[in-house]
């Protein structure tokens, strides 16, 4: 099916696929706006907070920001948060810079942590640390956090932070055992949903990159994606898949409103 769809409409490659090149992604406001949050935190050795619907694109987002940093002078720190202790994340901290784990005190692992990003700067090498889904972090986890970032007598910013997930995240600083982190966030941004226009743009520009100039969405199409998605990227690259694939079952060049309807019975 996937395959048939891809010759009649001339695709080059797989259309509104997840894994999408970051030099392919469409620069839209979200996107700048995560990138100079980020960049603004990093310089700082602060903290950003980025917040999102989910599916509206946040990791994405983040994987854009994250690829304007040169790697030979930042090393990203990626991680997805879980439920989890202050242990667990740590734990996850130290795979991420590649130290073998010995045991599983908190002291001892935030230790380790901290001697290895200290010799890490000392060789002008700058960390750079991404926690995405941490709306999913526990408020007992959010009240320890800000001691990692705390350096020499917290007199030195050595690792900024950036926190990603859906919108409770805020909630969940708005905390007064949160509060010590809060009090080092200094850019928050949401990722806002696509208006129709942008949307239209969105669709254009990735069946452009996917090898077809033509607009294969009618006018009603893209309402109809727009509306079913709610603006939001991931379901309407599911709604968009799915009516190419509807529309090139019945051999129709044009992606009309009723193929989206088709597209859209098939996904929760």
């Amino acid at each position: 099916m996937r395959d048939h769809y891809r010759v009649f409409f001339g695709f080059k490659k797989e259309p509104f696929s997840p894994d999408i090149r970051v030099e392919d992604m469409m620069k839209h406001a979200g996107l700048i706006g995560v990138k100079e949050r980020l960049l603004y935190a990093v310089n700082l050795g602060a903290i950003a907070v980025i917040t999102g619907d989910v599916g509206s694109g946040k990791s994405s987002a983040l994987r854009f920001a994250s690829s304007t940093l040169h790697p030979s002078e930042y090393r990203v720190l990626y991680i997805t948060a879980t439920s989890g202790t202050i242990a667990e994340l740590y734990k996850q901290i130290c795979h991420a810079l590649s130290i073998e784990i010995k045991g599983s005190s908190k002291a001892v692992l935030m230790r380790t942590i901290k001697t290895c990003i200290t010799e890490m700067v000392n060789k002008k090498e700058k960390p750079v640390l991404i926690i995405d889904e941490a709306s999913l972090i526990r408020l007992d986890v959010f009240s320890e956090l800000h001691t990692l970032v705390q350096f020499e007598g917290d007199s030195k910013s050595m690792l900024p932070v950036v926190l990603a997930g859906q919108n409770n995240l805020m909630d969940s600083l708005m905390f007064r055992q949160s509060r010590p982190l809060a009090s080092r966030v200094v850019a928050r941004g949401h990722m806002e949903s696509l208006n129709v226009d942008d949307m239209a743009a969105y669709l254009q520009h990735h069946q452009n990159i996917a090898g077809c100039k033509k607009n294969l969405f009618s006018e009603q199409a893209v309402t109809a994606i727009h509306q079913g998605s709610g603006g939001l990227l991931r379901r309407a690259n599911n709604l968009a898949r799915g009516a190419l694939i509807a529309a090139a079952a019945e051999k129709c060049m044009t992606v009309s409103a009723d193929h989206v309807r088709v597209a859209s019975t098939e996904i929760i």
